[in-house]
Order: C-alpha cells, then structure tokens, then sequence
C-alpha cells in the first residue's frame, strides 16, 4: 500500500468541523529522531488488523479479524476477535476473544461467558467481550519495560455483557458491564458485576432520577435494555509508587475502568470488588475537580506502568462530545447525555494529588480557543499510549488519526487511515498501540525515511505558477528526498526496479490532465507528493481514481 494519498470526502459542504474534502493519507509526519520507532497495530474498518512501519508501510494484514482493539504480544501473536452478535439482539457483543499467530492460527480461544439463541440464528457460545482485556504479564497490553504479556500461559482479564436488572437503577433490563478473568483453559475463575457497585458510584438524586427513566436504553429484541454505564477501558495498576508508600487503593492486582455513559472512572479492589478510588461522576463537587473540569465520554483511562515516564499517574482521552446523566437541561431535555463540549483532551492526572500534571488540548495542539478547539476532536472512541521515550501516542479516532507527540507537545508523526467503510463511512480507528521491533520476530525492521511537517520548497510551484483562482486541472509536484528516501523500500515487484521521477511524472500528469482528477497510486509504490484539486466539480464515489500500474 502507498504510504501516503490523498482521498475526497463527499460533503454537501466544502468541510464539515474544519476538515478539508480533500486530504492526504498514510504517513503524514515523521521525525525518525525524536519518534519511538516500532510497528503501529491499528483495525483497517471492514478489513482487519494492519500492522505497519513508520512509514505507513503495511507488512502484515490479518483479514476479517475484528480487534475492539488489536494488541501485539511478543512473537508476532495478535489478539482480537472474530465478528460480532447480530446487533437486532445485543450491543457490541464479541463472538469471542482469540490469541492468533503470525499466520493466522488460534493459539488461544476464549468464548464461553454465555450460550446464545437468538431468534432465525443457530445457537453458540459467546464471549459478549468488548472494548479491553488484559493479558497476564502486562497491565496495559502495550510495551513497558519488564511487562511482557504472557503468549503460552497465564490469565486474562476480559470485559465483557451479561444482562441484568437492579432496580436500583431502573425498572428497565440493563446491558451490564462485567470484568471475567479467565485461565489458560478458558474456564472463568473470578468476575465483577458492575450493577451491585450502583450506590458505591456516588449519583446524585437528580442524575438516579434519570437513569430511572432512561438508562441510555437501546431498542434490542426481543426486549430491549439500558446501556447504563458502558465501561470502555479496564486494566491492572501493576506495580507502582503509590502503593509502594503504603496507599492500598492502588494495590498491584486491583483494576482501573471507566464508564464513559456516567463521566466517571473508577477503581476497583480486586480483593473485595468493592469501589476505593474514583474521579467523578459529577467534577464540581471539590477544589481538585473543579480545576480538572468536566470528562465527557472518555475513553482508554490506565495506570501509566512502572518503567515508562509518568509511571503510576493516569492516562485519560477526555473525548468531550456527550456524557452523563443530569436534571433535564438546554442540552439535553431528556438528562441523558448531559455535559457537552465539542473539543477533546489527553490529561495526566496524579491520582493522589488530583491534578493535571500534563495535557494535550487544542491550546497544545496550537489551535485558537475556543474559536477552533474543534479541530482536536473526537467524541466517541479513541485512546493513549506512553511511550519510553516519554512521548505520547494518540489516537484521535472518529477522524483515523494517530499522532505522536514529545512531552513538549511537539508533533513528530502523523497518520491518517486510508480505510473508509461502506457500512459505515468512516476512517475511525478505535485505539491504535506501538510495539517495539523486537516483538514482530518475522519481520526485520526497515530503514526509516523522514517526512517533514511541511513539505520542502521543492514541493511547492513555483512563484507565479499557482492560479490565484481554482483552476480546471490537477497540480503534482514530486517530493524529491521522499522519493528517492522511498526508493530503497521494499514496494516493487521483486526484480523491477522503480520507474525513474520524470518518467514516473509525465505518466501521472497525463493521468491527471485527462481525468480532471485528483488520484492515488495502487499499491506498487510509496512516494509523496502535493495536490492542487480543482473546486467545483464533484462525482460521488470517483475518488481516488485507481489508475493501472506505472511499468518503467
């Protein structure tokens, strides 16, 4: 695949939120210096699970597999997960949760929380598993030092549904959220319930009210059930400094979640199951919550683990959008989803002192506030991941963009999912991690090649060759040192040689010039290179064209 493109999004507008119709994809940034360099794991929407190098290069795809998320564990084994329930009658119900290797064999299945009928579909095991699992080894599932996951052995942590009723909460059945740990046979050994933690939570009287009412109900069959907490991130402390100094709250075994429908995050005793830490659900109740404001819909809260910088903190993508449950406002006349804001942020917060000791927000990411804050910005899904070299990994998701910042919020790699679904027209990438070369024992690693933040003047036309007005034809300028950086990559046919630039060149302008079209090279070649698209004219579904392999 090309490591970077451009693609049209079909809008009735010229951009919707500040992105552009037309934008590149792949590898758009990268600072081989000050990046930690590894293979990136992310899901391809309605492909599967894309490992790549930093260059955007794709050199493993696992077909079909459905992730929710894809993590790598040392040897080249993923885990993931195989499709979903049928969603007339559950919601974001994994089939299961399985360990494959590098050539897509099961190593380890895991399936057996609960056997299914659902009406005209035969009957079958399920693990009802989403969002998060851990695997014995490691707290978080990506690299720390000295926290391996397991691949042949050992326990695994699994969040997964089971439907209740407490009417504590509601009249109404309830999608719960449980945690299940499961041994190397697959047999369930320990499990927490969320619902009989309700009154540990610390709802206020106007919030139960709603959640009475409505515990964000979803319209299933045959009966349907309240999505009431949606837990979408569950991990271990592990080791840490604040136990360390006596403070048992945060003991090695207990486990950090969030529940991105109440704005809360939490953690739980693994000994007694009962809640002994929390921030939320309401963040104007104290001096400290007050000054880390309002989480909205978060996602992917974790214990940063011992060895990486930051160790013993918590990693939070505050996504903003819509969360929680509250009296009946402006913004939400029913209560549900209550707190809005339409821009994201990344906190760091000491769990003890209960400050922000690092962010990244639109201020970080230079944007103006609050004019332009929304161009940080995703309200559903997305994730973190602290990196050894003290820079932080992003997944910015409904837009399917990882990024890569310094602790000083410098930007030093960038990529864009080229994969848009049909069922759903989306790039999104739901949490993507880094893995160290050394865990992807098949693959050596590549020669690395820079691409600047903005492009070099040898990118750009010349002055006095760029239209003041949108012209009715296609501008490409090949990046010289991206080409020839890209030459010794393994993208050709074995025994051809690249085309040369100028060759290469006079082919694509001609493409250009008789299609009227901005396009996208297929999967021959990596190289970059400057678009300048016409405006107006628009055919929906013609973009990118895919044009026939360039011979030299």
């Amino acid at each position: 695949k090309p490591s970077f493109m451009y693609r049209k999004r079909e809008t009735n507008q010229e951009g919707i939120m500040g992105h552009p119709t037309i934008y590149p994809t792949g590898v758009t940034v990268y600072n081989p210096e000050k990046c930690w360099n590894g293979f990136t794991i992310f899901q391809a929407l309605e492909v599967g699970a894309v490992l790549m190098n930093m260059n955007g290069r794709e050199n493993k795809v696992w077909k079909g597999v459905h992730g929710f998320p894809n993590k790598i564990f040392p040897g080249g084994y993923l885990m993931t997960s195989r499709g979903s329930r049928d969603g007339r009658y559950g919601v974001q119900d994994g089939l299961d949760l399985v360990q494959i290797d590098w050539d897509g064999n099961v190593v380890w299945k895991f399936d057996r929380n609960e056997y299914i009928e659902d009406p005209g579909i035969p009957g079958r095991w399920m693990a009802r598993s989403h969002h998060d699992y851990q695997r014995e080894g490691s707290t978080t599932g990506y690299y720390a030092p000295g926290m391996e996951p397991k691949t042949d052995s050992g326990n695994t942590l699994v969040l997964a549904h089971r439907n209740a009723r407490n009417p504590k909460i509601s009249d109404k059945q309830l999608l719960d959220d449980v945690i299940l740990e499961v041994d190397w046979d697959g047999d369930i050994v320990w499990e927490w319930h969320c619902n009989e933690h309700f009154d540990e939570m610390g709802f206020r009287e106007g919030p139960k009210n709603t959640l009475a009412r409505d515990p964000n109900y979803r319209p299933t069959q045959p009966e349907g059930m309240g999505d009431w907490m949606h837990i979408n991130s569950m991990s271990v402390l592990g080791p840490n400094k604040w136990y360390d100094a006596g403070d048992e709250r945060f003991h090695p075994d207990n486990i950090i979640v969030d529940g991105r429908e109440a704005n809360i995050i939490f953690i739980i005793s693994k000994a007694t199951g009962k809640i002994v830490w929390k921030l939320g659900p309401d963040y104007d109740n104290s001096p400290e919550a007050k000054a880390i404001g309002w989480i909205i819909g978060q996602h992917h809260c974790h214990m940063v683990p011992r060895g990486l910088p930051g160790e013993g903190n918590i990693l939070i993508f505050d996504n903003g959008g819509w969360g929680g449950y509250d009296v009946p406002n402006p913004g939400s006349p029913t209560g549900v989803k209550a707190a809005l804001r339409d821009h994201s942020r990344v906190l760091e917060i000491d769990p003890v002192a209960m400050k922000i000791v690092w962010q990244y927000t639109p201020t970080e990411a230079g944007f103006l506030a609050p004019m332009d804050c929304n161009r940080f910005y995703s309200p559903f899904i997305s994730g973190m991941q602290r990196l050894p070299n003290g820079n932080t990994l992003i997944t910015e998701g409904s837009d399917g963009r990882v990024f890569e910042v310094t602790k000083d919020h410098e930007l030093v790699w960038e990529f864009i999912s080229p994969y848009w679904g049909q069922k759903l027209p989306m790039n999104m990438v739901y949490r993507a991690y880094r893995v160290p070369y050394e865990w992807v024992c098949p693959v050596p690693p590549r020669s690395a090649t820079a691409i600047p933040k903005s492009p070099s003047k040898a990118a750009h036309p010349t002055k006095g060759t760029m239209p003041s007005a949108s012209p009715p034809w296609t501008i490409l300028k090949i990046n010289k040192e991206a080409w020839e950086g890209n030459r010794g990559l393994p993208c050709s046919p074995p025994g051809q040689r690249p085309p040369s630039r100028s060759a290469l060149l006079h082919y694509l302008l001609s493409v250009a010039s008789s299609t009227r079209r901005a396009w996208a090279l297929p999967g021959l070649f990596t190289f970059s290179c400057r678009v300048v698209p016409f405006a107006k004219e628009r055919r929906p579904g013609g973009f990118p064209l895919r044009v026939p392999p360039v011979t030299p």
